[in-house]
């Protein structure tokens, strides 16, 4: 059956929401067990790919959030002290589960989000590799042994679980982000407190009933709580609660200096993943047919609604010209439409506010002296000659755009790409440090010193640095996040698993002696 057939539409997916566990009238709350009756609002949750209902979520409170909180701290000494293997290896069931589920909860994620469904299933698939990477650290949480100065001393160092941490998700990875930190956090040792997206609880509630009931079985159940609630209410009181004594954040650069300021103030850490305006350099000796490619996937891939969406093509001048054809022909063959419709390429803005913002901030760059050579349009669309509803399909636009333009320092969270002209390499890194925020960059040349300079202390200040590939469809074995108004968090690989330990230096005297560091002396 077609799910983008209307006829069948509602049917398919109240089917595809009891597969996944979900009743039409979802509560959003889950620590002990699910709330039946949370203190928050019914919340109507429609698809940005067709204006369709796909269900009612009853938002959670501040007494919610608090049952969530306790069913937390309850449960955390039992898991702290299990051995680290053995939460991998529940861990390890979770990764089963949403390998069976991978092609629902996929399907799920791009009608919530709009996104299409070969991104809906990578982000499962992400998840499903994040939890396999957690199993295999769960037996590499290593400490150092570190010579001592004092003799019969053994001075070394070693972590331990945080505690409950809070983990704030955006809407446009409603699900790999939430991954990232859930599964580290869960076999450090910690519990984690999940409040969503407003704009996607229900792949919230999907990926808390794959999980929920592993963890139950296992005598662990409230490892995991959701809070599905809105950021003034929700939000806030979490990042207020001395509690949690870590909250990761994902969001806008706004949201997350409301984060810090709030968490700061009980000098409380912070794990902030924010906003992108990444920039991607093409030299003149570059590959045309490797580098347009990778640049329509990171400018137009998730609509341009990613942190590490390509806002910025850097193009030296010799080859400006050329590439300005190639990036137009490239952009007039993306195909718009549904998410779930075979190759499309495009699906739409999360609501019709961000195709409105879109506009707006078009007609601002073109104040600025910019100029709009592709796309940017609001798109009507139909399926079957019937017109699919919700009005957030907008055509991926090229700006021709000076560096000094003021719009090209913010992030539109749109598929909107300045065009910027340099002469050399110098100017073009430059170019791509001269922004608020550090996220992602890349630069695509045949040149080993151009990319070695890159690369380099004085080339891109950004947390992510790519030679001959986009700056989207980061590998989760690497840690991500980036710098200035990106928020200096690191996430997923590498050793980003220290965020949610503390660390503790210990020295053991195994002598009768008792010599001071320092040489000092302090006898009676």
């Amino acid at each position: 059956m077609n799910l983008l057939d209307s006829s069948l539409h509602r049917t398919e997916v109240r089917r595809l929401l009891t597969r996944l566990g979900i009743s039409y009238e979802q509560s959003g709350v889950a620590h002990e067990e699910w709330t039946a009756d949370p203190a928050g609002e019914p919340v109507a949750i429609v698809s940005p790919a067709d204006g369709a209902e796909l269900a009612t979520v009853l938002f959670g409170a501040e007494e919610d959030y608090d049952d969530a909180v306790y069913t937390a701290q309850r449960v955390w000494p039992k898991w702290r002290d299990l051995p680290a293997p053995r939460r991998g290896l529940i861990v390890r069931e979770m990764a089963e589960a949403l390998r069976a589920a991978q092609d629902d909860l996929g399907t799920l994620i791009s009608l919530e989000t709009g996104k299409i469904l070969a991104e809906g299933k990578g982000e499962v698939q992400e998840m499903i590799d994040v939890a396999d990477f957690a199993v295999g650290l769960s037996r590499q949480l290593y400490g150092l042994t570190m010579p001592s100065e004092r003799p019969g001393h053994r001075l070394m160092e070693q972590w331990h679980p945080l505690g409950v941490v809070g983990c704030i998700t955006a809407f446009n990875f409603p699900a790999a982000v939430w991954s990232w930190n859930a599964f580290i956090a869960a076999v450090c040792g910690n519990c984690v407190v999940w409040k969503p997206s407003e704009r996607t609880p229900l792949t919230a509630i999907a990926v808390q009933k794959i999980c929920e009931p592993i963890l139950e079985r296992q005598g662990f159940r409230g490892v995991f709580t959701l809070v599905c609630g809105t950021g003034p209410v929700v939000g806030e009181r979490m990042t207020a609660d001395r509690r949690l004594p870590l909250i990761s954040a994902t969001g806008s650069t706004g949201m997350g200096r409301r984060v810090a300021e709030l968490v700061g103030g009980r000098l409380g850490r912070t794990l902030l993943e924010l906003g992108g305006n990444n920039a991607a350099i093409v030299m003149a000796d570059a590959d045309p047919q490797l580098a347009v490619r990778a640049l329509l996937f990171g400018a137009v891939g998730t609509t341009g609604q990613r942190c590490t969406s390509i806002r910025r093509i850097l193009l030296q001048r010799a080859v400006a010209d050329e590439y300005r054809e190639y990036l137009t022909r490239a952009w007039g063959k993306v195909r718009i439409g549904h998410p779930l419709e075979a190759k499309v390429l495009c699906g739409p803005l999360i609501d019709r506010g961000a195709v409105r913002r879109m506009q707006e901030a078009l007609g601002e760059i073109r104040e600025q002296g910019g100029e709009v050579i592709y796309g940017g349009e609001p798109v009507e669309l139909d399926f079957e000659g019937k017109p699919l509803l919700g009005g957030c399909y907008v055509r991926p636009a090229l700006v021709a755009s000076s560096g000094q333009m003021p719009a090209v320092n913010e992030e539109l969270f749109a598929p909107v790409v300045h065009l910027i002209e340099f002469d050399d390499l110098d100017e073009a890194i430059a170019l791509n440090n001269a922004v608020p925020q550090g996220l992602a960059s890349a630069i695509f040349t045949e040149s080993m010193r151009a990319a070695e300079q890159f690369l380099s202390p004085r080339g891109s200040d950004c947390g992510i640095a790519n030679v001959n590939i986009g700056t989207s469809g980061a590998e989760i074995g690497g840690a991500f996040g980036g710098e200035k108004d990106t928020g200096g968090g690191r996430e997923s690989g590498s050793d980003s698993w220290k965020a949610y330990m503390r660390r503790q230096t210990a020295t053991i005297n195994s002598s009768r002696e008792l010599p001071l560091a320092q040489g000092i002396r302090f006898d009676l």
